[in-house]
């Protein structure tokens, strides 16, 4: 089980790779996740946004958590398991099965599109902790179209079985002030916010972009942590014009598409309402693979 000690450094949230009918596929699945193991990352996340979970049915999700258990059977790295969804009995049925399935924590979105008062917020949260495992909270108002306040946010994580969050808010406020409060850890998940929010007290990230050079990431945070600040700002300087181009058409289309071009998943698929990238970022990355 994740405990608040575990979370901390690169947790790579992974795609779900599909072949071009649209069905999982296990073999690019195991081997990408396989060579992203390989750099001893310090979380491996599993059905998250960047997995593109609304389009996973349960049934795949088990199946993604089955295959992911046994690629880390060797390792201590966690597995944490995206189960939230915009409906609390959904969210609950996906994080008993997680449970169930011998994962070590879950991440709980903000339920999106319903668009819940703060409180209902709150009682999603607490219906999903009560299950038992511990929980990630993940907060991403861009696309919940509601996000938590700092009050929410530290009753949410005054919780038990609530570890850790993930901050997607967009500015370094949320992780500034919980820091400040003396809270339980939070990761990064804006990715170009990755550096600032280290300064601010964020214990790691979360990042999508770690998909891609995930050695260089590890480097900025252990660079960081280790106080050789001035590097740790060079080496994610360098970074900042591939996130750029990685977040400039909806997350994982980019991503998906530079994982495919470097062999490490057989297609580019995604899965409607998601559709590849357009001609001219594929232009752009193709320029960034030749440089």
């Amino acid at each position: 089980m994740l405990t608040e000690e575990q979370i901390y450094g690169i947790y790579v949230p992974v795609v779900t790779p599909f072949n071009t009918a649209g069905e999982i596929d296990l073999e690019s699945y195991q081997r990408y996740v396989n060579n992203i193991i390989k750099n001893s990352i310090h979380g491996l996340v599993v059905n998250g946004t960047t997995g593109e979970s609304p389009t996973v049915n349960i049934q795949e999700l088990q199946t993604l958590v089955n295959t992911s258990r046994e690629l880390l059977k060797s390792s201590s790295i966690p597995l944490v398991i995206g189960t939230g969804t915009n409906d609390t009995a959904s969210t609950v049925a996906r994080t008993e099965m997680a449970a169930n399935s011998g994962a070590d924590a879950v991440l709980v979105v903000v339920p999106y599109y319903s668009r819940p008062s703060q409180q209902g917020i709150i009682e999603h949260f607490r219906k999903a902790a009560e299950v038992g495992i511990p929980v990630m909270a993940y907060d991403i108002p861009g696309r919940a179209g509601v996000g938590m306040t700092i009050d929410t946010a530290r009753t949410i994580l005054e919780m038990n079985n609530v570890v850790g969050l993930k901050d997607c808010s967009g500015s370094p406020l949320l992780v500034s002030e919980l820091s400040r409060l003396g809270s339980k850890p939070v990761l990064c998940g804006d990715d170009l916010h990755f550096f600032e929010m280290l300064g601010c007290g964020a214990a790691g990230g979360m990042l999508a972009s770690a998909n891609v050079h995930t050695a260089k990431y590890l480097g900025i945070y252990e660079q960081f942590r280790n106080g050789k600040i001035e590097e740790a700002r060079a080496e994610f300087d360098r970074l900042i014009p591939l996130m750029k181009l990685l977040f400039k058409e909806s997350n994982p289309a980019p991503i998906k598409w530079l994982l495919n071009a470097y062999g490490e998943i057989s297609s580019d698929t995604l899965r409607l309402p998601m559709t590849p990238i357009s001609s001219e970022l594929r232009e752009e990355l193709g320029a960034y693979l030749a440089g």
